[in-house]
C-alpha cells in the first residue's frame, strides 16, 4: 500500500473529539448540531472512489442521548456512544492499517472475516453494529408498533407480533455472556437467532446468517446502570424504541 494511500484512509471523517462529547452537558448530543443524520440504510463506514481500503466511520446519534428515556437513560447511552462505540471504531481502523486488510465494503470484510484477525473482527463488528443499533432506535411513541409490509412478514414468519417478540426475547435473554439477538432475512426468510460478542449475521462464520432487519446489544454495558442483571426488564421495554420504519427500510432495501 502506497504511503499515500495509507495516508488518506487514515484521515478521521468524525468532526468531533471523544473528549469534547464526553465534556458536554448531560443529555446533549453535540453531533446534531454538527453533522445532518444519515439515510437509515447508511452504513457509517466509507471508502474512496479510489479503491483506498474501508475506514470505519461514527455517524451522528440523530437524537439526544436522553430521547430513549425512561426506557434507555441517558448517561447509559452517553458512555455507551462516545466510549464503546467511539473504541470500536479507532480500533478496527488500526488493525485495518496494521494488517494491511484492502477490503473497501464491511460486507466484503465480514465475508471474509474468518480470514483475518480477532481483533478486526470483533472492533470490525463492534463497529458496525452499533452503527445498526442506533438507527434501529428512536424516541417512544404510543402504541410502537410495526405495521403494513413488516407485520404481515411477522405474522407470516412467527404467527404473530406476540409470538415473533417473546422469540426474539429469549433469543436475546438465553445469549450466555455478551451478545446480540437479531432478526434477519434469509433468502426472504425471516429468522431470530443471536451471535456471541461482537459478531453478527453477515460474518462468514457467523452463528446465524442473513441481512439485518433488527438488532438488540445484550452486553452488559447497553443496560447495567438502569437495569443492572436484568436483562429480560431490558429486552421487554426496548420495544418502545424501536424504529420500526428503520425494519421496513432494511426489508425494501
Amino acid at each position: 500500500m502506497a504511503t499515500t494511500n495509507r495516508r488518506r484512509f487514515l484521515r478521521t471523517t468524525i468532526g468531533f473529539s471523544t473528549a469534547a462529547v464526553a465534556s458536554t452537558a448531560l443529555g446533549v448530543n453535540p453531533l446534531n448540531a454538527l453533522v445532518g443524520c444519515s439515510s437509515p440504510d447508511s452504513s457509517g463506514d466509507s471508502s474512496t472512489a479510489s479503491g483506498d481500503p474501508l475506514q470505519f466511520s461514527q455517524d451522528p446519534l440523530g437524537y439526544e442521548y436522553n430521547a430513549l428515556e425512561p426506557y434507555i437513560d441517558a448517561r447509559t447511552m452517553e458512555i455507551h456512544y462516545t466510549k464503546h462505540h467511539t473504541g470500536y471504531i479507532t480500533k478496527v481502523n488500526d488493525a485495518i492499517k496494521a494488517e494491511e486488510v484492502a477490503y473497501s465494503t464491511p460486507e466484503e470484510l465480514f465475508a471474509n472475516i474468518s480470514k483475518l484477525s480477532a481483533t478486526v473482527r470483533n472492533n470490525g463488528g463492534g463497529a458496525w453494529n452499533h452503527t445498526f443499533f442506533w438507527k434501529a432506535m428512536r424516541a417512544p411513541v404510543d402504541g410502537n408498533a410495526p405495521t403494513g409490509e413488516v407485520l404481515e412478514a411477522i405474522n407470516g414468519a412467527f404467527g404473530s407480533i406476540d409470538q415473533f417478540k417473546e422469540q426474539f426475547a429469549a433469543a436475546g435473554a438465553g445469549r450466555f455472556g455478551s451478545g446480540w439477538a437479531w432478526l434477519v432475512s434469509d433468502n426472504g426468510t425471516l429468522k431470530i437467532g443471536s451471535t456471541p460478542n461482537q459478531d453478527n449475521p453477515l460474518m462468514d462464520d457467523a452463528e446465524l446468517k442473513g441481512k439485518p432487519l433488527l438488532g438488540i446489544d445484550v452486553w452488559e454495558h447497553a443496560y447495567y446502570l438502569h437495569y443492572q442483571n436484568k436483562r429480560g426488564d431490558y429486552i421487554n421495554n426496548w420495544w418502545n424504541v424501536v424504529n420500526w420504519d428503520f425494519v421496513v427500510a432494511q426489508l425494501k432495501g
